[in-house]
């Protein structure tokens, strides 16, 4: 009876398992895009055909993205039917202690908050909203500047407790404000490059220290970190946080700190649907959850294709500082002229 009971233990621990490499088998990674370095679970009774970001991806040190069924069926508890009493486990048993989480030293997230006339990002948004302006939304979301790649972006994560979590590091061009992809995807992590050992991170919302100073303010979700600091330029009516990524920050611990707030997702082009599956889940947690469709009724199939976010409907229409920056361009001695006369620019 005992061996009988090992064994159904075993098969209920195996029932989903990463899919077995076979030529052509592997995709791009739903997060760190990446081609051929994605695998997906598969039901080994045939019950269940997952959708393809529930996966994980060979880029453990640099992209980390592990998206397994129990996180599926979390998020999606409707698919559970009739009580039945599915295995998520991983393709091996896990602990059911968590290590503590990992948190990286606050002077050194202090330490990048400089050299950001080295940092692509901050010069794109400077031209177009100022560098006073970009400077102020840089230091309220704690964006830092590190000399990888010769200058690049850190979002930090910094918790509710003001705890820091990790960095996202990620390049970006100077001229487009677009990330540099090519010849590959330049994204890192702080605790990566550092080589710490036994970290155990927990991501956080971007943004999401800035929750307890903000108490009654209504909070706008959007997807890139990029996005959140251009939509807080243009509606401060809201406090703009951030997921990371498409599927980043859902989980059950990561919203639990938007309890009893008023809370709008504004997911990227062609994301709603997916946003739309953990409106249950915020809902159990915040007081109000709506999703914004706005996007989706204006954009052209053009703009659908390309995946546009919010913050490039936002910066369609050129700013007085885009056109000041346009003018220095063709004529560089304007900048020289109003450096002499001390001259400033009136919105």
């Amino acid at each position: 009876a005992r061996t009988a009971i090992t064994k159904r233990r075993s098969m209920a621990e195996y029932r989903f398992s990463l899919q077995k490499y076979k030529r052509g088998s592997k995709l791009s990674c739903p997060k760190c895009g990446k081609k051929q370095c994605f695998v997906r679970y598969v039901d080994t009774q045939g019950e269940i055909s997952f959708p393809d970001y529930v996966g994980r991806c060979d880029h453990e040190q640099s992209c980390k993205y592990h998206y397994t069924p129990s996180d599926y069926f979390k998020d999606n508890p409707t698919l559970i039917e009739n009580g039945s009493n599915y295995s998520f486990e991983h393709s091996k048993p896990q602990s059911h202690s968590l290590p503590p989480t990992s948190f990286i030293e606050k002077e050194l997230m202090e330490r990048t908050l400089t050299n950001y006339t080295m940092n692509p990002l901050y010069i794109y948004l400077a031209g177009i909203l100022g560098k006073d302006e970009t400077k102020r939304i840089f230091h309220l979301y704690r964006v830092g500047t590190s000399k990888k790649w010769g200058g690049s972006t850190v979002y930090w994560q910094i918790d509710r407790q003001g705890n820091v979590r990790t960095g996202k590091i990620m390049l970006y061009d100077s001229i487009t404000g677009h990330r540099t992809k090519e010849p590959r995807s330049y994204v890192s992590w702080v605790h990566t490059e550092l080589n710490l050992a036994d970290f155990n991170l927990s991501q956080c919302l971007f943004g999401e220290y800035l929750l307890s100073g903000n108490p009654t303010k209504p909070i706008a979700i959007v997807e890139s970190e990029k996005s959140a600091l251009i939509a807080t330029h243009y509606m401060p009516e809201f406090l703009w946080l951030a997921t990371g990524g498409m599927y980043g920050c859902f989980k059950a611990d990561a919203i639990s700190v938007l309890k009893g707030r008023t809370v709008m997702l504004c997911p990227d082009l062609g994301a709603k649907e997916i946003w739309q599956s953990k409106m249950a889940k915020l809902s159990s947690v915040c007081s109000k959850v709506i999703i914004s469709d706005t996007l989706e009724q204006c954009a052209t199939d053009e703009q659908r294709k390309k995946g546009l976010d919010i913050a490039d409907f936002l910066l369609m229409e050129d700013t007085p500082q885009m056109i000041l920056s346009k003018m220095i361009q063709r004529n560089p001695a304007l900048q020289t002229l109003i450096d002499e006369l001390g001259l400033e620019l009136v919105n």
